[in-house]
């Protein structure tokens, strides 16, 4: 069976700037990849190649018919500040596939609400980002990421800045996840990655 992604020797930076170099990766159906590294060694960079963020400077990206992507990026990229509440949030993750001006069907919003279920996050779905603690907006923005079913989930540093309950609760739902998904987790935190991930990726 073709793998849904498959990257081959792949070169990638900024600029003149090369940060990735001979880099490849296969991701199969039902797989849970790992990527591990420093910090400043090229891990996001990877995960914008794989999204389609960036080109490649060198190598070949394949992907198996389109490939439907979801995306938990690092915590500190968020605006804690900004005003929207849970429910729009893990709404949010259904635009690319709803036409412009974005008009939900009640499908949808069923989906939706079987999120918030699923994530445990009932209650608080009218909550601002802003006044939930580091694990409730972590499982927000997962719930943002897998909303649309996607066929891989692609989470950058998930773990960052939860206690180790909070960081247990987001894995044991990764593990169900990856029943219906391919995980790709990057993380600096290698034990971690050694004891969930099948297959790890080890950035130098």
């Amino acid at each position: 069976m073709k793998p849904l992604i498959k990257l081959t020797n792949i070169c990638a930076g900024y600029g003149a700037d090369t940060v990735l170099t001979n880099i490849s990766l296969t991701v199969e159906e039902h797989d849970f990849v790992g990527i591990i590294g420093p910090n400043g060694g090229g891990k996001t960079t990877l995960v914008k190649v794989l999204l389609g963020q960036i080109k490649p400077q060198q190598g070949s990206v394949e992907y198996n018919g389109k490939i439907k992507m979801g995306y938990l990026p690092q915590y500190s990229e968020i605006d804690h500040k900004f005003p929207i509440s849970v429910r729009e949030v893990i709404l949010s993750g259904l635009y690319s596939s709803s036409k412009f001006p974005c008009r939900f069907s009640k499908k949808q919003h069923q989906r939706v609400a079987q999120v918030v279920q699923q994530l445990g996050l009932e209650g608080l779905e009218k909550r601002q980002i802003g006044e939930l603690s580091g694990g409730q907006l972590q499982r927000v923005l997962l719930g943002r990421a897998i909303v649309a079913n996607p066929q891989v989930i692609i989470l950058d540093e998930p773990s960052t800045y939860l206690d180790r309950t909070s960081q247990e609760t987001l894995y044991q739902e990764l593990e169900r996840l990856n029943q219906q998904s391919a995980i790709i987790l990057v993380s600096h935190d290698v034990e971690v990655v050694k004891q969930k991930a099948k297959n790890i990726i080890e950035i130098v």
